[in-house]
């Protein structure tokens, strides 16, 4: 029997890799605690959400309920509640985090962060008014998963805070670290770039050291009935993945016709809203100038898209808001070398970064880089040692 090596909340999102990530750490001694953050996803009724733990306070103020029986297996799959496709926080996923935590013999617990996640819903809606692209999932990262989520951890004696996040943390080095994951197909470090630097030592990511295909191996082995789930793939809140609709429904008033413009500025068409376009789309437009065209910039000011050729959309580098810096800062002004991931499903690419003050940074790319949107994360890495995490922010401009 392993020597209890603390205790740790898990984020079970009822996937295979939070799941795993439960069962390893239990494995390795210490002492588990699931936890099913319950966010509220369009679709939901309130005669639905009473199926699974209706919030009440606890001893400790936070409303949650301990769940350690499980709805009867079949809940989780042919149960026909349904609230679109699946994504990472709806009702048949809490139903398979709680058979998850049964079957590894835990304390399961739900709780309710509707209303903070109403912040990241706002977020998403206004930044799509403002003509920049969201990435909500960061946000969720920073603000509930290993931001509200670790204060939750505290009021019940948790150690740690852990998530199937492909990612990993280095506590041998000098100074703890944030790493890239093992499987770089599934990497998700970039996504975890916000987490205060403080907080790193309070994280664990127990599944950043395998690869997907061992982790549902992994699964497998420790029998748990969601070793074969398809991963999710969309807003957990989008589940239709229509943007601007959603946009359009919580703001009918700021989505409006405007002008499709040339490189030229002159109109030659019209869309149905901004919100419905991002830069660097393609298909969709509605126009055509007899060569390949572009979404090459928004304008939410002016309500006007303008479309161009692939080559106006090639940036040399970026500034960044709202950084985050997870390790020991440079000097303003003095040039770094780094390799800077521009948006989740790309690769890091050679570049050099810069602090421009306490929270900007400036970004050059040794090659142009096509469609740098604001309102994405740019992340940087070391470049001596490309798995560790420098730090990101928020792009304001490309340059």
């Amino acid at each position: 029997m392993a020597t209890q090596r603390g205790k740790v909340l898990v984020a079970m999102s009822g996937g295979v890799d939070s799941s795993v990530a439960a069962a390893l750490l239990l494995r390795e001694g210490y002492e588990v605690v699931g936890c099913f953050m319950r966010l509220g996803s369009p679709g939901e009724t309130f005669n639905e959400l009473t199926e699974f733990d209706e919030p009440r306070p606890s001893g400790s103020g936070q409303d949650a309920e301990e769940c350690r029986n499980p709805l009867p297996h079949g809940r989780g799959s042919s149960d026909p509640i349904r609230i679109g496709h699946q994504g990472c926080c709806s009702i048949n996923d809490a139903a398979d985090a709680r058979l998850v935590a049964a079957k590894l013999g835990v304390p399961f617990y739900v709780v309710n962060f509707k209303k903070d996640f109403g912040r990241i819903i706002d977020y998403f809606v206004g930044e799509y008014n403002a003509g920049r692209t969201p990435n909500p999932c960061v946000r969720c990262n920073d603000w509930l998963k290993f931001g509200k989520l670790h204060d939750y951890a505290k009021q019940i004696d948790a150690d740690f805070v852990a998530s199937g996040h492909y990612a990993r943390i280095d506590r041998d080095s000098d100074a703890i670290r944030l790493l890239r994951g093992v499987d770089r197909d599934k990497d998700q470090s970039y996504v975890l770039f916000g987490a205060p630097r403080a907080r790193l030592n309070e994280m664990l990511l127990p599944v950043g050291g395998y690869r997907k295909s061992e982790i549902r191996q992994l699964a497998r082995e420790f029998d748990l009935p969601v070793f074969d789930k398809p991963d999710s793939q969309e807003i957990c809140f989008v589940p239709d993945n229509d943007y601007a609709g959603l946009v359009k429904r919580r703001t009918p008033q700021a989505v409006q016709a405007g002008a499709i413009l040339d490189p030229e500025g002159r109109e030659i068409g019209e869309h149905a809203g901004h919100q419905h376009f991002t830069i660097g789309q393609r298909r969709g437009v509605g126009v055509a100038l007899g060569y390949p065209i572009y979404v090459v910039d928004r304008d939410a000011q002016r309500n006007t898209i303008t479309v161009g050729p692939r080559e106006m959309l090639l940036a040399a580098g970026c500034t960044v808001r709202e950084t985050n810096w997870l390790v020991d800062e440079s000097p303003v002004g003095e040039w770094i070398r780094c390799e800077a991931k521009i948006r989740y499903n790309s690769d890091p690419v050679p570049a050099q970064v810069r602090r421009l003050d306490e929270d900007a940074i400036e970004v050059c790319f040794d090659e142009p880089q096509f469609a740098v949107a604001p309102g994405q994360a740019v992340v940087c890495y070391r470049a001596d040692e490309p798995d560790v995490v420098m730090g990101g922010g928020w792009i304001d401009a490309a340059s």
